[in-house]
């Protein structure tokens, strides 16, 4: 019984850190998924630019598309991930 508890405690545990700390970033240019690893935890998963390869400025989006955008500029531009 203790060894199936701590399985299962294992388990959760190593997919709770790969949830916070790995994701998958949609390149702005190609329309390709890649893996990454975080460079901090953070829940969320999937990672995408709004304004793509546009000329759009970031304050021209709406609330919720500069949050995911700042998302994607601190966790993908600024680790050179997507060049």
């Amino acid at each position: 019984m203790k060894k199936k508890v701590f399985i299962v405690i294992s388990i959760s545990a190593i997919v709770l850190i790969i949830r916070l700390f790995c994701g998958v970033y949609n390149h702005d240019e190609f329309a390709e998924r890649y893996f990454f690893i975080k460079h901090r935890p953070i829940w969320k998963w999937e990672f995408y630019s709004p304004i793509g390869m546009s000329d759009t400025k970031i304050e021209e989006l709406s609330k919720e598309k500069q949050i995911e955008q700042e998302y994607f500029n601190e966790f993908v531009l600024d680790q050179g991930l997507s060049q």
